[in-house]
């Protein structure tokens, strides 16, 4: 689908506001974005795996510790590489009929979507955070705010 579609918004608008959109785009967001965050840990807990053990046995256990990090790093480049492609959404968030786009409907850069996924998992440890969604019309979460997205349905 192309940044021209039916979510795209119209007008110039400032960073932290959405665009008004059907109420459709928002119906099950929640849920679905915790579902699609589940698949998402497990496929990046997955290559973090596989990366970990493959370079351990590739230095024979002299990177042992250097790999602890390994995690924010696949997560980084695993979110931001999904997000800011073609689809607009990580493999959870596809499953999960999911797409984030820019406050003004366009495509997310690559940046933009790292530092999301950052913010995302830094909110994880202050859970009261993700109460903001319950207040926001858009169901937004303060760090979509922050990093000027929107999550929606994905146009059927």
């Amino acid at each position: 689908m192309s940044d021209t579609g039916p979510y795209r918004a119209q007008t110039t608008m400032p960073y932290f506001a959405s665009p008004v959109l059907p109420a459709a785009a928002f119906t099950g967001v929640r849920s679905r974005r915790i579902v699609g965050f589940g698949l998402d840990f497990i496929l990046v807990s997955i290559l973090v795996a596989i990366l970990w053990t493959v370079l351990f046995v590739a230095t024979f256990g002299m990177s042992a510790l250097l790999l602890p990090p390994l995690f924010p790093f696949v997560a980084f480049f695993y979110n931001g590489f999904t997000v800011s492609g073609h689809r607009m959404g990580t493999p959870g968030m596809r499953t999960m009929d999911l797409e984030i786009r820019a406050v003004d409907g366009s495509r997310v850069s690559f940046i933009a979507a790292a530092i999301h996924a950052v913010l995302l998992y830094v909110s994880w440890m202050f859970p009261p955070v993700f109460l903001v969604s319950l207040i926001t019309g858009d169901k937004r979460c303060l760090h979509d705010i922050v990093a000027g997205v929107i999550v929606v349905r994905r146009p059927m």
